[in-house]
């Protein structure tokens, strides 16, 4: 990271893991065309788990080259008499694939528990009605750093 007086810590990169709403994923065709997309996600098991279609452009790409990186961006504040921005946000660098068993139900539970945290009891039977459909994909994370401005006084 070229600007180290902005880093943050291992753990607070985490942190923003667990509590962002979003993420971009990025990843890259055979020919090494990149695609960027923003998805819903959760954070467990020191791992990032998103749910999509059984076929599509992002698996696509992950089944040509697993290699991904994943960025998720906190609370922003635009300065413009300043001609700046207050940030948090974290980029991870992993390897994707699709999950199964165990560890994909557990994921798609993950996914009910933060996105309808009100509808638990009804997120069993959707996960079930829609379980055909769904992959599963996980980014093992090979690499995870972040960045805040204004930095933090040292």
């Amino acid at each position: 990271m070229r600007r180290k007086d902005k880093q943050i810590s291992r753990e607070e990169a985490q942190a923003l893991l667990e509590t962002g709403e979003y993420g971009i994923l990025s990843t890259a065709d055979s020919s090494g065309q990149p695609y960027g997309i923003p998805l819903n996600y959760v954070y467990a098991n020191d791992a990032i788990y998103f749910h999509c279609a059984m076929s599509g452009h992002k698996l696509d790409n992950i089944a040509d080259n697993s290699r991904v990186s994943f960025c998720v961006v906190g609370d922003t504040t635009v300065r413009p008499a300043d001609f700046s921005t207050d940030f948090i946000s974290t980029i991870v660098f992993g390897t994707a694939s699709v999950t199964g068993g165990e560890e994909r139900h557990s994921a798609l539970v993950a996914l009910v528990e933060k996105y309808s945290p009100d509808y638990i009891k009804e997120g069993e039977p959707y996960i079930r009605k829609h379980d055909k459909a769904t992959n599963v994909i996980k980014i093992e994370i090979h690499e995870i750093s972040g960045k805040k401005a204004p930095a933090e006084a040292q």
